[in-house]
């Protein structure tokens, strides 16, 4: 992890490109803050040279050059303002770019021990924080740091016994800021990382609110939240009793600075050994740092909340990922579809392996069931051939090249995948359908669709493939999803499939559309099935069987039933009811 400044410097990195208005933004500040400068001395020749000598002119000039001032700076306050928010959010919208594409290209294993609320809160409440500093706020902070030493040498110039009287204070005032910002930067750093846990709290339970509602768990999830909002708000009243508490102390300092001024420089201007406009010009540039002191504890806070802010960010961006495509990775335009694994092994964990010396090969065209009790490895096989993750012992060979050799959007190309869960993003169906596609026309989506047994279904929607279906489409029921999803890996035309045969949730009729469809997008290529029906093995030219993360048999299905193994042990247990059920339908002539 790195250390605090090292944070603020690379937040402040992001500002590079834009050097030139950043030029414009810290040059037009810097000017007002010296404009500032200039005001008490104003007033000062106007108390000594017009008040003291009865001179009317010399307050018109003194009231026309504050005018003037007033006008240059509000110039100057629009360059700086303009172009400060601008830099602001400038950087946020780099930032939250950085962010997301790395989170979009990190590996499967990081996700899956990454909660999706926590990764939601630093997109948007910790880069939200963090932009609030890196623009607008860093200019305030800087420019109350120059008016500080602004004055001080204004006022050291002004009269050095008297400045130094009056600035005995500064040096609390400094250490104490510092020493504030040090105590509340890990203090907002726990608050983020809470509001990472409500942020996952309340994602989840909205994502389940059908199962919520549906076994009226309502007051449970209220709970939950309210119990995380609580500890949320622990943490932020820590935060602001700690700020308040040392708030006060810094109006005091200034205030201390005023008494010591004007105890010690009352009788000497009383004495006429120093001039009333010059102690008036004293205690105005004291006056002056009263704004700025008062932000100054703001300012500090809003630099550690974008620290701890920062922080969370850049530890996502900075998280390795496992997966990584080498320098010269080839591309390959073409695919046979030929996949081999070689002694491969595989954990999610060290020291807790999934998969154990597997191999085999499956030739192009071919297609493989992978079938076993749960928790043998089969999802864990499918998840290899598309390198979402990589195995830990052994490789795997696409068309006779390491698939570590491959670019990843290559290898990506070639490779469709219809799960059992089909998940639908919410936009229209059309846009569903060609989303690994999406050049493609409205005549190949519908033959896509067509071929996929969803075209007369999607019809009768609405508006037709116009139609929105919803968060996680929603709107449609499992066969539909499971079509459209049929028809979105028809349209990228793989030459290696995956696939979940699993359709124990949809009706008799739905199915035997899914089949028709998974039929067709079978043909001519290489398929990899998670095989739950009888059918699907007695068409596959090679029943993988896997046991414990061992494949412990292969075959046809005739030959592993002459074997008496494990697959003839689910056999009888679980698919030879379908193979009877089967019969009696064709007995009643009910099958196709």
């Amino acid at each position: 992890m790195e250390g605090q400044s090292g944070v603020y410097q690379r937040l402040l990195g992001y500002l590079k490109p834009y050097w030139k208005q950043a030029l414009v933004a810290y040059a037009t500040m810097l000017f007002a803050t010296l404009l500032n400068l200039f005001v008490p001395q104003i007033i000062k020749n106007a108390i000594d040279d017009g008040l003291a000598s009865g001179r009317a002119s010399a307050l018109f000039v003194a009231g026309g050059l504050i005018l003037g001032i007033a006008l240059v700076r509000g110039a100057a306050g629009f360059g700086q303002r303009f172009y400060g928010e601008w830099l602001t959010h400038r950087v946020a919208y780099d930032l939250r770019n950085h962010y997301y594409d790395n989170v979009q290209r990190l590996p499967f294993s990081f996700h899956d021990r990454t909660q999706t609320g926590d990764l939601m809160s630093r997109a948007t409440s910790d880069i939200g924080e963090t932009e609030r500093f890196v623009g607008i706020g860093l200019m305030d902070l800087l420019a109350t740091l120059l008016l500080l030493i602004g004055v001080i040498v204004a006022m050291i110039l002004e009269n050095p016994t008297l400045a130094a009287l009056a600035l005995i204070p500064m040096p609390v005032l400094v250490f104490t800021t510092i020493r504030f910002g040090a105590v509340i930067r890990p203090m907002f750093k726990y608050i983020q990382e809470q509001m990472g846990v409500l942020s996952t709290t309340m994602q989840e339970s909205l994502t389940g609110i059908r199962v919520v509602q549906a076994f009226a768990r309502e007051p449970y999830e209220l709970e939950k939240f309210d119990r995380e909002n609580g500890e949320w708000f622990d943490r932020r009243y820590r935060v602001i009793r700690s700020w308040a508490n040392n708030w006060p102390f810094f109006t005091f300092t200034l205030a201390v600075s005023i008494f010591l001024l004007l105890w010690f420089g009352g009788p000497p201007a009383l004495a006429g050994e120093i001039t009333v406009g010059s102690l008036f010009a004293l205690t105005s540039y004291v006056l002056m740092l009263n704004g700025p002191v008062q932000r100054l504890g703001f300012l500090v806070n809003l630099a550690a909340t974008a620290g701890a802010s920062a922080s969370r960010i850049f530890e996502i961006i900075d998280t390795p990922n496992e997966v990584v495509e080498k320098p010269d990775a080839v591309v390959i335009d073409q695919a046979r579809g030929e996949v081999v694994f070689e002694r491969v092994g595989f954990g999610y964990r060290e020291a807790q392996s999934i998969l154990h010396d597997v191999s085999f090969r499956a030739a192009p065209g071919e297609t493989i069931a992978l079938i076993g009790p749960t928790g043998t490895g089969k999802s864990t096989i499918i998840n290899l051939i598309p390198r979402f993750y990589d195995p830990t012992e052994g490789r795997i060979l696409v068309d006779g090249v390491d698939i570590r050799d491959w670019k990843l959007d290559s290898l990506r190309r070639h490779i469709g995948i219809v799960l059992q869960d089909s998940f639908l993003f919410a936009s229209t169906v059309a846009e569903n359908i060609a989303y690994g596609r999406p050049a493609a026309g409205r005549e190949e989506v519908i033959q896509a669709a067509t071929a996929a047994r969803a075209h007369d279904f999607i019809l009768k929607l609405p508006e037709g493939y116009d139609t929105r279906v919803g968060e996680r489409g929603v709107t449609l029921s499992g066969g539909q999803k499971q079509r459209v999803a049929i028809a979105r890996a028809l349209l990228t035309d793989p030459r290696i499939l995956i696939l979940d045969d699993s359709t124990s949730s949809v009706d008799t009729e739905t199915e035997h559309l899914i089949q028709q469809a998974l039929a067709m997008l079978m043909k001519g290529r290489t398929t990899f099935v998670i095989a739950q029906r009888l059918l699907t093995l007695k068409n596959a030219d090679c029943i993988l069987v896997l046991n414990d993360g061992h494949i412990v048999e292969r075959g046809t299905h005739e030959e592993l039933l002459e074997t008496d193994g494990l697959y003839r042990e689910i056999y009888d247990l679980q698919l030879k009811d379908q193979e009877e059920f089967a019969a009696r339908m064709e007995k009643l002539g009910l099958s196709e």
